[in-house]
Parts: structure tokens; sequence; C-alpha cells
């Protein structure tokens, strides 16, 4: 008998074993309560401090003193005989980080709602304003949000603040198709202008979308089989909170976004702490006779011994 895609969705999980706890409640109650920003009751905005090195200058590599260039490294052929796939995914998850989460409405052709959280997510252009979505699946057979995508061809991108973290999380639950997660977890939809999905109402920032194309991608660990897929988006409405949003309309006020991101595992990460670095101007740094010292040296990157 073969196996549905929440069947395999399922097995999968269960061969990530991504919660590294045997009590999760017990090892979190030992941690420290929520830390609020700056003040407590937690109006205060991310605290922006110097740069490592403030006087970091062309030529100089990395602000540690050499001490990376001690470490050794270790080479990982992603295809080495006898590797599980699954160990690529969590050594990538743990390695690309953060990442931004693509909390995904969707609609299907017969009204059913969804709501999920995707951390394969990223914007990759802004005219147009282009999204890319990453699932698990094929689209001969999608799991729900990648479903409904594909049958409606739209969707709302809404991103995840720290007010709302938890019940976001809680729409991975792997629930069947057809229970929606909105009155699961208690979020609230808002309405749209452009595509049938809601928006949610708690999220600061939301893009409607309508889907460009989907592109499979082929497993190299079973051949002849889809490992997954990417859908991309182009964002066609946005909406910004009030609070949030410039006089210009072309900024948002971090402190009220307050954004969450995916690291490796079970773990999510805050924006609690920031710093700025002018990006160099080429015309201005070349007149330096450092800089133009720097030039002279060979144009190819070769590695050091």
């Amino acid at each position: 008998m073969s196996t549905t895609s929440h069947e395999r969705e399922q097995n999968f999980e269960q061969s990530v074993k991504r919660n590294p706890h045997p009590d999760f409640k017990k090892v979190e109650g030992s941690r420290p309560d929520w830390r609020e920003r700056i003040t407590e009751d937690g109006d205060g905005p991310p605290l922006y401090t110097k740069t490592r090195d403030p006087e970091w200058k062309l030529g100089q590599g990395g602000n540690d003193n050499g001490k990376s260039l001690e470490k050794e490294h270790v080479s990982i052929d992603p295809y080495e005989e006898g590797r599980p796939a699954v160990f690529n995914y969590k050594l990538m998850i743990s390695a690309i980080v953060p990442r931004p989460i693509g909390f995904l409405s969707t609609v299907g052709k017969d009204g059913s709602s969804n709501l999920a959280p995707f951390s394969f997510f990223q914007m990759v252009n802004f005219d147009p304003p282009i999204f890319v979505a990453g699932f698990l699946a094929s689209t001969k057979e999608p799991k729900d949000t990648l479903a409904n995508i594909i049958e409606t061809k739209e969707c709302v991108v809404n991103v995840i603040s720290e007010d709302f973290v938890e019940a976001a999380n809680a729409c991975s639950i792997n629930s069947p198709y057809g229970v929606s997660e909105w009155s699961l977890v208690g979020l609230h939809p808002a309405p749209t202008k452009v595509v049938k999905p809601s928006r949610v109402q708690e999220a600061v920032f939301a893009s409607e979308c309508t889907l460009v194309e989907v592109k499979e991608w082929q497993s190299k660990a079973k051949p002849d089989t889809v490992s997954g897929a990417m859908a991309i988006l182009e964002g066609v409405n946005f909406w910004v909170r009030q609070d949030a949003i410039n006089e210009e309309k072309n900024g948002i006020d971090l402190n009220v976004l307050r954004p969450v991101s995916r690291l490796g595992g079970i773990s999510y990460g805050r924006v609690t702490d920031a710093f700025e670095l002018l990006r160099p101007d080429f015309a201005k740094e070349s007149q330096k006779r450092e800089v133009q010292e720097l030039m002279k040296g060979d144009q190819t990157a070769t590695p050091t011994q």
C-alpha cells in the first residue's frame, strides 16, 4: 500500500528527531523567564551596539586576531555512501541561520483554509516583488499549503513577530487536511484586496501573493523521485500595521515588527541586539595609499596552507 504525503511527512519528522530533549517541558522550566526588551513593560527597542571592531580597515580580514585560522575543517560529501539525506537537512538548518519564516495562509478550491510556517523562505527580488518558499513535497503529491497554491495560484505571506510566535509555531502541527489552523491556534483572519486567502491580523507585515511557477527538485538519494519543490511568488499587495510604517511607506519600525527567525532543531531567534555597518565606497576607498597597495596583490585567491 502506498503512503500518503501526510504519512511521509510523519515519517520524515520521526527520522529528523528534531527535539534534542527527552523532557522538553522540564528543560524549558529550568531556563530563565522571557526577557523583555530594555524596559519592564517591554517597550524598549533593540539595543544597538558598535560593531565588534569599529576601527576595521580594508585588508584586515577577520576581527578575531586570526584565531579562526587556527582551526581545522572537516570535509563532508553530501552524497557519501551510507550518509542519510536527512543528515544534510539537519546540517544545513543548523548552519544557514537565522532563516526568515514564511507564514503562509492559503485556501483550497473547496474553500478549506490552511495556515503554516516555512523556514525555507526568502525574498529574492523587489521589482517585481518576488518571494520563494520551499516545500518537502512533490507537485504530484503535495501537502496542504503547496496543494492550495498549485490549485488556486495565490497565498498570503505573513511575517511572524514575538507577539504570536507560540501560535505560529503551533500551526506546524501535523493535522490532516480540512482542519483549520486558524481556529486551532486562535489567530485572527483579516481581509485582503487581491487574493482570496486571509492575512493574519496579528502580523505587522503581510504580502498578498500570486504564483509565478513551481520548480521541483529530483532526489539524489532516491533517483527518479522528487524530494522537494520551490514556489516562486509575486507580491501583489502589501499590508503594514499603521504604527509600524514610516511616512514614506518604505520602512518598518524594527521595534514594532519584532521578527523571529528559525535556527537549527527546534530553536528560534530574536532580534534584541543590532549594529550598523556602512557599505564601502570604492571611489573613496581607492584613493587611500594602503588600499592601492592591496589592489596590487594577486587577484586570484589561493587557499592558505
